[in-house]
């Protein structure tokens, strides 16, 4: 009697929560489907049902297939530098001996990441403005003047701009975690190591990796989906230009929708975001939960 006492009273508690989720997350999913089967023009109130055309449309938009590529280009550089690079500069900074030194890295690195992406992305505009930004100067300066370029004014230099910045404010971040993952590593291990002649090298590889392999899942998982997530940087930094070559799939949604009130089609590209962003969710967890078993 107790025990069934007890789940009605833990369900009782857990109801609410349920309901607040299925509300304000998963029906507003259901509805924006709805919506990606409609022609809308917001406007005028007119809707008209149209099935999946609005999914066919996408596969004959090339703005939407760059948009993907942009995407899929910032996962890949934000794996490389906020993972993996993290990581690797998290284990120099817990190298050092002096605490104080530590703590003063880490305040240094993360200082970045308590920016706004808003105000980050207007001081790297700056930065990267052709005639007044000190990029160039400075090129111009070492006498490299031959690489200066209106970096955020042409297609070839545009993303990578926007990229870079990214990276610059999100680096410190995900290296501050790593190191907290790696301080709970019991230094009798990293001890155990050196006395068995394991160098620093070794020791990164076969103790450091494999104990922070839970941390690295997860900022894995929060990297690749927020890398198809990106919206703040790229509308103050370009709005999607030059010719639409810095859209991602956040800023054509946007565009879409509220630019050439095509809503049905906003919400068509919203429903894809959605599924690559679960779909990467889970597949993250489920090469997790299979590298937990195997080790």
């Amino acid at each position: 009697m107790r025990a069934i006492v007890a789940r009605s009273l833990g369900l009782a508690w857990v109801v609410p929560a349920l309901a607040l989720v299925g509300v304000f997350v998963y029906l507003p999913l259901v509805q924006n489907f709805g919506f990606s089967t409609l022609e809308w023009d917001i406007y005028s109130g007119s809707q008209e049902y149209i099935g999946f055309d609005n999914y066919a449309k996408l596969l004959d938009d090339p703005v939407f297939w760059s948009s993907l590529g942009n995407n899929l280009l910032y996962a890949v550089i934000s794996i490389a530098f906020q993972v993996f690079g993290a990581l690797l500069l998290a284990a120099l900074i817990e190298s050092i001996r002096g605490e104080g030194w530590r703590r003063s890295l880490r305040v240094i690195y993360f200082i970045p990441s308590a920016i706004s992406l808003t105000v980050a992305g207007l001081l790297f505009y700056f930065l990267y403005e052709p005639n007044l930004g000190p990029i160039n100067h400075l090129l111009e300066a070492a006498g490299l003047g031959q690489f200066a370029a209106a970096w955020l004014g042409q297609e070839g230099t545009a993303m990578p701009a926007i990229i870079a910045m990214s990276q610059w404010q999100g680096f410190g971040y995900s290296t501050l975690l790593f190191a907290v993952a790696i301080q709970r590593i019991p230094s009798e291990i990293y001890g155990a190591a050196a006395i068995d002649g394991v160098g620093p090298v070794g020791r990164f590889v076969h103790v450091t990796v494999p104990l922070v392999r839970e941390m690295t899942g997860l900022m894995a998982i929060v990297t690749v989906s927020g890398s198809f997530q990106v919206f703040n940087e790229v509308m103050v930094m370009t709005g999607g230009g030059p010719n639409n070559s810095t859209q991602v799939l956040g800023t054509w949604l946007y565009r879409s929708g509220f630019v050439r009130n095509d809503f049905g089609y906003a919400a068509a590209i919203a429903t894809v975001l959605f599924v690559i962003t679960l779909g990467v969710a889970m597949a993250q967890l489920w090469v997790t939960r299979r590298r937990r078993v195997e080790w």
